[in-house]
This record gives structure tokens, C-alpha cells and sequence, in this order.
């Protein structure tokens, strides 16, 4: 199955889905994951501009992805309602070259800007095409509908929090939910709601058999 990944900024779908990603792969699927900017104007003065795109690429290796696997694009953070159409396009061509089966990106009811314009874009662009579901971000949310579970082990949530301690940057700045209590405890809430070790939940925009 051809899955497509889309995270407005490096570590969203790290912190949405990541332990569903690495089933995913374990299960064989072909992933694209797109990342829309790399956040250098939310970076400390004293970190380079390309921190974040370096944390980004040290997740995607150390899932064994290259760089057929990844897209990660410049535009600036909180600032991409002024590129709807150019994002549009962005994705208009992806869905022609990659033709996703599946597609993973924000919730309709994340209140992060660039998030919104994500989540419409994938909308408008996949939604006769391809299956849509919408990982959460629960301090972006007011609502957030768990219509969806992916049941997940010990160790899929472990490499979930392996991949986000590459992003030291972020980490240095104490934000709870790059934490290994919050992290587990999440996983661990939404698998007792579907009576498995851990799990992830997810919104579903449109599902196709």
C-alpha cells in the first residue's frame, strides 16, 4: 500500500502517529513522507536555521528511509495560508506521481494555523482518491473524534520515542509532550479504549474498500 505521510512541521507526524508509521513499514508499506517547513524561524537565535531539517533527517534514517521516501519544502512557518495554491500543487503532483492508497495528515480540528491549511489541502485534493485519516495532536485540539485505532506493541511506541529524542531542539525547550510519560500514557489511554497494550487514534475523513 502506497501511504502518504503529511506533517505541516518536522516532528508533527513523529508526535501524531509515529508508532502507527513504524507498523506501517513493518507491514510493508511504501511510504512518502512530506513535511512542509522545517520550522527555522521557531529555532532559538542560537541554532542554525537547518537544525530542524537535521533532526527530521535523522528520524528518517534511522527508519531506513532515503530520500525517494521524504520531501521536506520551505515554507514558512505560520505563514502558509499565503501559499494555499502553491501547496495545492504540491500535492496535486504528488498524488500523480505517488498515487497514496492512504493518506495521514492533521485533524479538521487542530487550531495551528498551518495545520488548517494542511488538513484542507489533503482534503480537497485526496478526498475521491484515497483514504484520509487524521492523526492527533491533543494541546492543538478542542474536539478530537477517535474513530479509528490502530493497535500498537511496547515497541512500537519505544521506537516512537526514539525518533522523537532526535529532536534535541525541542527537547531542550521542556514541551510535556516530548516526554516518555506522556508519550506512554497517550498510547497507553487509547489502547484501553480498544483493548490492546497501546494504540494510536486517528479521525477518518474517508475510508475506501
Amino acid at each position: 500500500m502506497n501511504t502518504l505521510l503529511l506533517s505541516p512541521h518536522t516532528d508533527d507526524v513523529e508526535l501524531g502517529c509515529g508508532g502507527s508509521v513504524v507498523k506501517f513499514m513493518e507491514a510493508g508499506d511504501n511510504v512518502l513522507w512530506v513535511v512542509f517547513s522545517s520550522a527555522a524561524d521557531s529555532l532559538p537565535e542560537d541554532l542554525p536555521k537547518d537544525t530542524l531539517r537535521g533532526e527530521f533527517l535523522a528520524v528518517a534514517k534511522s527508519l531506513g528511509l532515503n530520500d525517494k521516501n521524504y520531501k521536506v519544502f520551505n515554507y514558512q512557518v505560520r505563514d502558509f495560508n499565503n501559499h494555499r495554491q502553491e501547496i495545492l500543487q504540491e500535492l496535486a503532483r504528488i498524488g500523480e506521481e505517488f498515487k497514496p492508497d492512504l493518506v495521514v495528515g492533521p485533524s479538521l480540528n487542530d487550531f495551528h494555523q498551518d495545520h488548517k491549511v494542511i488538513a484542507d489541502a489533503m482534503i480537497r485534493m485526496y478526498r475521491i482518491t484515497s483514504s484520509i485519516i487524521c492523526y492527533e495532536l491533543p494541546w492543538n485540539h478542542m474536539t478530537f473524534d477517535t474513530q479509528l485505532f490502530v493497535k500498537l506493541e511496547k515497541r512500537h511506541i519505544a521506537k516512537k520515542s526514539e525518533m522523537l529524542m532526535n529532536y534535541k531542539s525541542q527537547l531542550v525547550q521542556r514541551r510535556g509532550y516530548f516526554t516518555d510519560e506522556f508519550i506512554y500514557g497517550l498510547a497507553k489511554v487509547r489502547g484501553v479504549q480498544c483493548n490492546s497494550e497501546y494504540a494510536e487514534a486517528f479521525e477518518v475523513i474517508r475510508w475506501r474498500l
